[in-house]
């Protein structure tokens, strides 16, 4: 399709283009009026057992720590955790973030920290989502402990280091607004072009059809010669 021929079929279609920018209208004042949220975060310590020669908990966190505290995440990551929390109260958006020691390109979870955020509509129930988040979390490490007949006297134990605070989420407008105007710039074009070529060929299967009928019945043109062929018989 030539250039030409592009702005001929836009200018065809220009209901379609209202509609698209109408759409597209209806998108920006979303982004410029969005729903608040508020993300409330969290930071736990998982923290070994006091000991006669490493009284300072905080001094003696070893890299084992940080692979059982991962292994309880991902027990509340799969769908029966998922179920749990859900169990629990817990709705919404919720991540569980170990803290990395290590590079993007060799990551190593060796703090056994972990960082819990929840989404909510409300900041009271997004920091009660963390907490609730928390005591599970807490549960899963007990029960894990349980299992295998770990003594209370040599147990871990989960410390609170980062209060959950909430605060508002705030989006970058403009490129919201860009996002709207593209999509609906985008969209709009390939619609009035979609639409354009559908219309086009519903009109010419209907002129065609007029023509055809205008025409009468089509006489072929072997019958005269069978006709003559006929008579010359007789």
């Amino acid at each position: 399709m030539s250039p030409g021929e592009l702005v001929r079929a836009l200018r065809r279609r220009w209901y379609v283009l209202i509609v698209a920018a109408v759409l597209a209208a209806a998108g920006a004042v979303q982004v410029l009026h969005p729903t608040q949220t508020y993300l409330s975060t969290a930071i736990v310590v998982l923290k070994p057992p006091v000991t006669d020669n490493q009284p300072n908990q905080l001094a003696n966190l070893q890299p084992p720590l940080a692979a059982v505290s991962y292994a309880a995440v991902q027990q509340l990551d799969s769908p029966a955790g998922a179920d749990e929390l859900r169990a629990a109260g817990v709705t919404g958006t919720y991540r569980m973030i170990p803290r990395n020691s290590g590079t993007s390109v060799t990551p190593r979870y060796l703090i056994p920290s972990l960082q819990i955020q929840a989404e909510q509509a409300d900041p009271v129930a997004a920091d009660t989502a963390v907490r609730k988040i928390i005591d599970v979390y807490t549960k899963h490490l007990g029960d894990m402990q349980t299992q295998q007949g770990v003594p209370d006297s040599a147990r871990m134990s989960v410390t609170l280091l980062v209060a959950p605070t909430a605060a508002v989420q705030t989006g970058n407008k403009s490129r919201g607004l860009a996002g709207a105007a593209l999509l609906g710039g985008v969209g709009g074009v390939v619609a009035a072009l979609w639409t354009d070529r559908l219309l086009t060929r519903r009109s010419r299967r209907r002129r065609r059809h007029e023509a055809a009928a205008d025409a009468g019945p089509v006489v072929r043109a072997e019958e005269p010669e069978r006709a003559a062929l006929a008579g010359a018989a007789r």
